[in-house]
């Protein structure tokens, strides 16, 4: 399928070469197709980037200088790698469509690389055995590195946090297919009830072990397969529905999110308060805006004020009981849904988000009413980002001070006062939370 496999080399073009998001990517990409090329498109690209730095180390192996290739041959044969390592398509057919494909793009200016790819193609699967994941090496941060396609400035900061085991176990972790999980809007039915409707589609559907509003669905890959059942959900993982219950809302109270696209955790906030209260959602990024809008609306909520600004820019006379910042962050909390994340940033930029995150704490802060709780929260692991925020921060506010606040249900997730949640230990994304009181 000659076509499929030129909207994938042009969408990992797109993610490698100009930073895309494979989701926006893809969509625009995959418009044409029916729904079975759909879905060998997503398995290619998702499979290519996940597995990205593991199958340029095999290419490694055939190819002189692979950085000359440019970038559509390279990804061509990144195709290709992954179909004959990860997939069940004929080795003839995955040598062929790429020589034919290779021939597509060829030009004057631009000679055809047909003849490489066929002997490269060739050439791994004759030598395929030696080449088997997962390899071996004599250093453990390589190891992890490579055969989980991690770069190396995380593996280190991981085996140094957790150790060598433990590391390799969430970096495996990351590359496994998250099932989808939903949010039961409980203002318009129960999970119980949900959990009956999918049932009868036939949907293999089973209830989150701690969020009482989450369901996750084993068979279902898109959001489009749920339209029998709009306004009755919204897609949210389970870790990033805690963090709401971390915040203790409550019906009645003033509330601010600061940081609040696309409106998973607002929307929740306000099913928790049964929609009796006043919820400000605070968004500084015009174009996630509406997705904040649409989110309410599909889910009936009246309590919500959308705010477009940035919350250091916000002049608001009135405290608030609550606050949320749930910051912008590194994301690797959530790499198993956006594995493009491993390749987006570097050990020196975590220092830049937790200077962001310092000002945005503190500026949201302000708005807190004596008593109120504020809950700062990240869908990253890593300590900058988390406790040293936390840290960092009541080093200049001393009216503020951690609490152990929420439910009982969210005791195993925390430990002296910090919230986490890992996808190798919990089965959901990373994230970190907080709990901040304001004392007189």
């Amino acid at each position: 399928m000659p076509n499929t496999r030129l909207a994938a080399v042009q969408t990992l073009s797109e993610i490698f070469d100009q930073g895309a998001r494979p989701k926006e990517s893809l969509k625009t990409q995959a418009e044409s197709f029916d729904r079975r090329d759909r879905a060998f498109l997503m398995e290619i690209v998702y499979g290519v980037v996940r597995y990205r730095d593991a199958l340029d180390w095999i290419l490694a192996h055939f190819l002189k200088n692979p950085a000359r290739l440019g970038s559509f041959t390279l990804n061509n044969l990144r195709i290709a790698a992954y179909q004959i390592y990860f997939m069940r398509v004929p080795d003839w057919a995955v040598v062929n469509e790429s020589v034919e494909l290779e021939k597509l793009v060829s030009s004057p200016v631009a000679p055809p690389k047909n003849s490489l790819v066929n002997a490269v193609l060739r050439n791994i699967l004759r030598q395929k055995e030696k080449f088997v994941l997962p390899a071996k090496f004599d250093d453990p941060v390589s190891a992890v590195s490579v055969n989980t396609s991690h770069p190396k400035w995380m593996v280190k900061r991981w085996i140094k946090r957790f150790g060598e085991q433990e590391a390799s176990l969430l970096a495996e972790a990351n590359n496994r297919i998250a099932a989808m999980t939903i949010r039961t809007n409980t203002l318009r039915t129960t999970r119980e009830e949900l959990l009956g409707i999918l049932s009868e589609r036939g949907a293999d559907a089973e209830p989150t072990r701690f969020s009482p509003d989450g369901i996750i669905l084993r068979d279902i890959s898109t959001y489009e397969e749920l339209t029998f059942i709009r306004g009755l959900f919204v897609v949210q993982d389970e870790a990033s529905q805690l963090i709401s219950y971390l915040l203790d809302p409550q019906p009645g109270q003033r509330i601010l999110d600061a940081c609040a696209a696309p409106g998973g955790k607002t929307t929740h906030i306000a099913q928790i308060m049964k929609d009796r209260g006043e919820i400000v959602a605070v968004e500084k990024d015009s174009s996630r805006v509406m997705r904040i809008r649409e989110n309410i609306e599909t889910l009936g909520l009246k309590s919500v004020t959308i705010i477009d600004s940035d919350i250091a820019k916000l002049d608001d006379a009135d405290a608030f009981d609550r606050i949320l910042v749930d910051a912008p962050c590194s994301a690797t909390g959530v790499i198993r849904r956006n594995p493009d994340v491993k390749y987006r940033y570097q050990a020196k930029d975590l220092l830049a988000f937790k200077n962001r995150q310092v000002s945005i704490l503190r500026a949201a802060s302000r708005f807190l009413k004596e008593d109120g709780l504020l809950v700062y929260s990240v869908c990253s692991i890593e300590p900058e980002e988390g406790e040293d925020v936390a840290r960092e921060f009541l080093k200049t506010e001393a009216k503020f001070r951690i609490i152990d606040k929420g439910p009982l249900f969210l005791k195993d997730f925390v430990s002296n006062g910090f919230f986490r949640t890992y996808p190798h230990r919990h089965t959901m994304d990373g994230f970190f939370g907080v709990s901040l009181c304001k004392k007189r």
